[in-house]
C-alpha cells in the first residue's frame, strides 16, 4: 500500500512539472507585448494609430515628390518622325530646332555624347514648371530643380554665373513658375553658342539627315 501511494505522488508531482512550462508561456507574451508597447499610447507599435499616421504623410509626401519629378524631368518627349524639310530647317536656326520636339529630342542624344544633356533636361523641367498652376506643385517642382540642377552638390549641376544664382536664391524663397527663368535663358544661350553648331556637324545630324534623304528618293 505504501509503494502504491508513493508512486502515485510521483505521478502527480510529474504532471505538475509538465504542466508548469505551458502556463509560464501565456505570461511570457504578455511581458513581450508590454515590452513593445508605444511610449505615446498603450497600443502595440504595429498598430499604433500615430505611426500610422505618421507613415501615411511620409508616403503621400513620397508619392507627391516623384509625381512632381516626373512630370518635371521627362525622360523623352513623344514627337512625330521628322521629314525631311523639318530636319533640313534645324540647320537654319537653333530656335526651329529648339521649337520641335523631334528637334529636342534628337539635340538631346547629341549632348548626351557630350556629357551635357543637364542642359537640355533643365530647360525642358523650366518649360514644365512655367505650365504649373498648382501653388503647391511650383514650390515642389522648384525645389526638385534647384536640388537637380543649381545646387553645387548635384552631379547634374549646370553652368551658371554669381549673378544668375543670386536671383534665383533669392526667387527660391517665394517660388513661382519663372523662378529660373534668368538661369534657363543662360544655359539656352550656352547651347546656342557652345554645342548647337557642334551638333550640325555631328554623326548623330548627319545619320539622321541622310536616311531621310534615301527615304524620300526612294521610288
Amino acid at each position: 500500500p505504501m509503494g502504491s501511494e508513493r508512486m502515485e505522488m510521483r505521478k502527480r508531482q510529474t504532471s505538475v512539472q509538465q504542466e508548469l512550462p505551458g502556463s509560464a508561456q501565456p505570461q511570457q507574451g504578455a511581458g513581450n507585448r508590454a515590452s513593445n508597447a508605444c511610449c505615446f499610447c498603450w497600443c502595440c507599435c504595429c498598430s499604433c494609430s500615430c505611426l500610422t499616421v505618421r507613415n501615411e504623410d511620409e508616403e503621400r509626401a513620397r508619392r507627391m515628390s516623384q509625381e512632381a519629378r516626373g512630370e518635371s524631368l521627362p525622360n523623352c518627349e513623344e514627337s512625330p518622325k521628322p521629314t525631311l524639310e523639318e530636319v533640313q530647317c534645324w540647320s537654319q536656326s537653333f530656335d526651329k530646332l529648339m521649337k520641335s520636339p523631334a528637334g529636342r529630342n534628337a539635340f538631346r542624344e547629341f549632348l548626351r555624347t557630350e556629357y551635357s544633356e543637364e542642359n537640355m533636361l533643365f530647360w525642358l523641367a523650366c518649360e514644365e514648371l512655367k505650365k504649373e498652376v498648382n501653388k503647391n506643385l511650383v514650390e515642389e517642382k522648384a525645389r526638385l530643380i534647384y536640388e537637380d540642377y543649381i545646387s553645387i552638390l548635384s552631379p547634374k549641376e549646370v553652368s551658371l554665373d554669381s549673378r544668375v544664382r543670386e536671383v534665383i536664391n533669392r526667387n527660391m524663397l517665394e517660388p513661382t513658375p519663372h523662378t529660373f527663368d534668368d538661369a534657363q535663358l543662360q544655359i539656352y544661350t550656352l547651347m546656342h553658342r557652345d554645342s548647337y553648331p557642334r551638333f550640325m556637324n555631328s554623326a548623330v545630324y548627319k545619320m539622321l539627315l541622310q536616311s531621310l534623304t534615301d527615304t524620300s528618293s526612294e521610288p
